[in-house]
């Protein structure tokens, strides 16, 4: 019997588990750790041929969805419709997570040892990029720079001008419309070759995670985790649900067809990993692939619901471990300084971490409290990342609904 990727990866997921565990209970500390890594290069060398697709992958499809519309006002609405969307999300996700963390307190449920004032956390030297920065960061100087570093949100900008000029020439860029096209495909195809990685390197993440923490750490951070996971598994199941039903979107057949993504996001901890994935299953689902092409890049910047979840979550965790009651007031003023200083992080290594330790030091707490969650941040990132593919699928489908472009009655149906 043939196994199809979903349950392969399950099964790369539970024998990493398995190998990480055995690692850890008859290695030391740091030998274990060494043997993880080890393991984990097949997962690096699969993040890295994700990495070289996704450049070519954003260029072509939203250059040749945009010079099919062949219209900049048609573009600069759907732009508008996206990015109002991306605010409202951003600011339920954050709610969600102020409301979680004041409901459960998670930071008073036992006592946590205070790290020592000074303590590395592995993100010293980092800064919140300014507005001006930020605006600057928009646009490139090198298109091909841009394709190089991955610069999504670059990328986009360059394929926006890119496509709509395409667009206006007429039938003297059918002959590079037709290319691009025929790109889109070849890197379809590549994609298709590069997914037969993926179980194994879910395997490889997995051991050299199980292997360096073990799995005693979620004993000792387990209501952490319950509270964290039940305020994603709220948003996703709830909110977001919420939101399909009132715009009219088959939430539940929308999960099924973005399964793969879901569970390679949440087993690599990484919601860049399942981007190919995404546009098929997307597509799949009877999105077009102009609207597809628009939202989900964007998403990458703008719409990280998980992340956004985690950012308030986190920072009054830590308000709370450390016995500093934030008021009403303080945390509306975290709420908004999160919705504002989260849009300027694209691209930074462990961004949400960043933007935390920033809103730390509006209230007076030590930076270095982020020690007491970096032991257990790897799991908690899988399920941040999953929950952030799955509010940019529901992102496109709203954006789609909006367009009148929406016909889930021609969704592929799922295997």
């Amino acid at each position: 019997m043939k196994l199809n990727i979903t349950t392969k990866i399950v099964i790369g997921f539970a024998l990493g588990v398995i190998l990480g565990q055995i690692l850890h209970s008859t290695t030391d500390a740091a030998n274990a750790a060494a043997i993880g890594d080890k393991f984990q290069l097949v997962s690096k060398v699969f993040l890295k041929l994700i990495k070289m697709i996704i450049g070519p992958l954003v260029f072509s499809t939203l250059v040749v969805g945009i010079a099919k519309l062949g219209d900049f006002g048609v573009v600069g609405r759907i732009g508008i419709k996206t990015l109002a969307y991306f605010y409202f999300a951003t600011i339920l996700s954050l709610i969600v997570g102020l409301v979680v963390v004041n409901v459960t307190r998670p930071g008073e449920i036992q006592s946590w040892p205070r790290p020592a004032a000074g303590t590395s956390i592995g993100i010293e030297g980092k800064k919140l990029n300014s507005i001006e920065d930020f605006v600057l960061h928009i646009f490139p100087d090198s298109a091909f720079r841009a394709l190089a570093e991955n610069e999504i949100l670059q990328i986009v900008v360059f394929s926006l001008f890119f496509g709509v000029a395409l667009g206006a020439i007429g039938d003297k860029g059918k002959p590079l419309l037709k290319a691009l096209d025929a790109l889109s495909e070849l890197v379809f195809k590549m994609v298709g070759y590069v997914m037969q990685l993926a179980p194994y390197a879910v395997l490889g993440a997995m051991t050299a995670v199980v292997a360096a923490k073990g799995l005693g750490i979620l004993v000792s951070y387990a209501y952490l985790l319950l509270c964290f996971y039940g305020g994603l598994l709220f948003f996703v199941f709830v909110i977001l649900a919420t939101i399909c039903t009132v715009m009219r979107i088959p939430f539940l057949k929308l999960m099924a067809q973005m399964k793969d993504s879901l569970l390679l996001s949440f087993s690599t901890a990484s919601s860049e990993a399942s981007l190919p994935q995404q546009i098929k299953a997307l597509e799949s689902f009877g999105i077009s692939p102009r609207i597809i092409g628009f939202v989900l890049p964007l998403g990458y910047s703008f719409n990280l619901d998980g992340s956004m979840m985690y950012m308030t979550f986190a920072t009054g965790f830590l308000a709370q471990a450390y016995g500093v009651p934030l008021t009403l007031e303080q945390q509306i003023l975290m709420l908004l300084t999160l919705m504002v200083t989260s849009k300027g992080i694209a691209g930074v290594p462990r961004a949400s971490l960043v933007v935390i330790a920033g809103t730390m030091a509006l209230f007076d707490l030590p930076v270095e409290g982020l020690a007491l969650i970096l032991g257990v941040d790897p799991f908690l990132d899988m399920g941040r990342s999953a929950t952030s593919v799955a509010g940019n699928a529901v992102a496109t489908c709203v954006i789609s609904k909006w367009e009148g472009d929406l016909k889930p009655n021609q969704a592929i149906p799922v295997e």
